[in-house]
């Protein structure tokens, strides 16, 4: 594909304020491994430095560069970047990979599975009674689907995935290889002798334009519903305990843990490797930290880190003043010495 610079430039809403508008673009990188022909862009600020070194043919940039650009760099002022690379992105034609229409013939049905139109199933997929596929769902390979499931329209479902019965799965959502779906969560009783299983009779309900990503875990309720809210994107290895409520257009990054009935508000940002404690609710809007933990609730709009985790600019003050420990307890120990010498020479 060969588009030309002021092509792209009109496709983002964008200004050529240096460069030919006839250069042509034939493909997207990053800035370290852009060639000749290649378009990248420029986050913030602080990687303007690289642009000195690149070899690509063009740039999206929120503003002019204030660092020396190469001689025959096209500059493509943008609002947002980011943003306008997903659009080229998509203007290129990149997209997930796909399977052809249609059920394998190794695809084992189950009585009443119910598939709409344009739906595209592959090999050795198992698909339980009563289950409903919207229409241009896409179910990879080696896929399991339990009784009683619903998925909505377009969603892409990767290999060795597994959805558990009386999942509901929403439209136009990914979910990547080895996630599993609407599994057993945590419950068990100590009688002082053994632990005692709680059965998991809920289930799982996941909105519209979801992402989980790969060897995440969601847990069935033990009664009533997991729920995880429409555009929220979850990173992989996350692990979502039973009963938990998160929000919509949350991002969860990987590793991140949350124990069971915890209540996720809108638009919070967790960060990797965070734990969340059960039966706490975090706000709207929250941002945590990576690493943290977060043992009680947190009001909306705030900014937590640590661990515990506390308000944001507080755990930045505990870190700095926790290297000075070791040099405080010397301090004190001199201290104690001198004290005690002169108390032994008033004696």
């Amino acid at each position: 594909m060969q588009i030309k610079a002021i092509q792209i430039a009109q496709w983002v809403d964008g200004k050529i304020i240096r460069g030919e508008e006839d250069t042509l673009i034939t493909g997207l990188n990053s800035i370290e491994n852009a060639r000749e022909g290649d378009l990248i862009f420029i986050r913030d600020k602080k990687y303007e430095a690289y642009l000195s070194q690149t070899h690509a043919s063009a740039v999206l940039i929120a503003e002019e560069p204030t660092v020396p650009l190469p001689e025959k760099i096209v500059c493509i002022i943008v609002k947002n970047p980011e943003i306008a690379f997903i659009q080229i992105l998509q203007k290129f034609g990149f997209s997930q990979p796909s399977i052809p229409k249609g059920i394998h013939s190794t695809a084992i049905l189950e009585d009443n599975v119910q598939l709409e139109e344009g739906i595209a199933i592959g090999p050795y997929v198992f698909i339980g009674k009563n289950t409903q596929i919207g229409k241009n769902t896409i179910i990879f390979p080696n896929v399991y689907i339990g009784d009683n499931c619903q998925i909505g329209e377009s969603t892409c479902i990767f290999p060795n995935v597994t959805i558990r019965e009386n999942t509901i799965i929403g439209s136009q959502c990914i979910i990547h290889s080895g996630v599993c779906i609407g599994t057993d969560g945590f419950g068990f009783v100590f009688d002082g002798k053994e632990w005692i299983k709680v059965p998991q009779i809920g289930r799982v309900i996941i909105g519209d334009n979801v992402e989980i990503g790969s060897n995440t875990c969601i847990d069935r309720a033990t009664f009533g519903e997991t729920r995880i809210g429409s555009g929220t994107k979850i990173d992989n290895l996350v692990q979502i305990g039973h009963n938990v409520k998160i929000g919509d257009n949350c991002a969860i990054a990987a590793t991140t843990g949350i124990a069971g009935s915890a209540v996720i508000g809108n638009c919070v940002r967790i960060g990797a490797g965070a734990g969340i404690n059960g039966h706490i609710t975090i706000g709207d809007n929250v941002t945590i930290g990576a690493w943290s933990g977060v043992a009680k609730s947190v009001e909306k709009d705030a900014i937590v880190s640590g661990f515990p985790a506390v308000e944001h600019s507080r755990a930045k003050r505990i870190l700095v003043a926790q290297q000075y420990v070791p040099e405080l307890l010397k301090r004190v120990k001199d201290l104690e010495m001198k004290i005690q010498k002169i108390e032994n020479d008033c004696v």
